[in-house]
């Protein structure tokens, strides 16, 4: 049952024996499209809350949600090789949490690497893919961003509570998120530290900084049309952030371009990548994933 929180945590067991955790929302059996929410590099399901609780709490039609932490994020265990902290075997780990929980079939909301995970389900698994949300991520990924990414990962200041948080992250990103207030700089903090044993840590594997250290961002990045294209079938909304330095506008528009059934959506005020919790981004989520529903019947 879902505790006050709104959301059971779930652990399990990847291939390798590494805990993983998932926060599990809304009801197992309702006849709803279940939906999954994979987040972006470092960051965990706590990302997802707001949308999660409104979509698995909707008076109409409640659904489950479940919100994934990959290995070395949120509440997964670390991983003592980084080298596998790779999108191959977050994939693998993917398809054995989706075993574990019984969902055969889902809308998927995927932010930055949650979108790169979603475009690689579909070419292993097209079936489970019901509808597909991508956050601020496509088939052409900007150099811009990645450089950007790396030069904070397991590099920021460890502050002495979450207003100082807030204060480091606003500092950071404020030409990104322009439109933000203290409230929403808080809760940023609170996703990117956590408390343990009595201080502020990264809500990561540090270690995960080796992973954009090995990256050349000098050679080409690949290219991945067709990996979208494989998601030809299922109705999508593809976000840009309009301060995005990660997906460029014109990416955005041969996305809508390209794909049958996309519907674009350019973020006004924020940056990579935006948030989904604010009530027009879920009424708009919501609206694909009826347009999944349908599809699926």
């Amino acid at each position: 049952m879902p505790t006050e929180t709104g959301f059971t945590s779930l652990f399990f067991s990847a291939r390798d024996g590494l805990r993983l955790h998932a926060r599990d929302y809304g009801p197992l059996a309702s006849p709803a499209l279940p939906v999954v929410c994979l987040p972006g590099f470092a960051r965990s399901a706590a990302d997802f809350h707001e949308l999660a609780l409104a979509l698995s709490q909707d008076e109409a039609r409640p659904r489950r949600v479940l919100a994934l932490d990959y290995r070395g994020r949120g509440l997964s265990a670390y991983d003592r090789d980084w080298k596998n902290y790779d999108i191959r075997i977050e994939l693998d780990d993917l398809m054995q949490v989706l075993v574990a929980t019984g969902i055969e079939a889902a809308v998927f909301v995927g932010t930055s690497r949650g979108g790169l995970l979603t475009m690689a389900m579909g070419a292993a698994r097209p079936g489970t893919i019901k509808g597909v949300v991508l956050n601020d991520i496509g088939p052409v990924i900007d150099a811009r961003g990645l450089l950007r990414i790396r030069g904070y990962v397991g590099k920021l200041p460890l502050p002495r509570s979450f207003a100082e948080g807030a204060e480091i992250l606003k500092r950071l990103s404020d030409q990104q998120f322009p439109l933000f207030g203290d409230a929403e700089w808080e809760i940023m903090a609170r996703r990117t530290w956590t408390e343990r044993d009595g201080r502020l840590k990264p809500d990561y594997d540090q270690n995960l900084m080796k992973v954009l250290e090995e990256l050349d961002l000098e050679a080409p990045l690949p290219v991945l049309w067709s990996y979208f294209d494989g998601l030809n079938t299922v109705p999508m909304l593809a976000i840009r952030g309009a301060n995005s330095d990660l997906l460029a506008e014109k990416t955005l528009i041969e996305m809508g371009e390209r794909h049958p059934d996309c519907e674009i959506f350019v973020a006004p005020g924020q940056g990579h990548a935006p948030m989904l919790g604010p009530k027009d981004m879920v009424r708009r989520i919501g609206r694909l994933i009826a347009r999944a529903e349908r599809r699926a019947a």
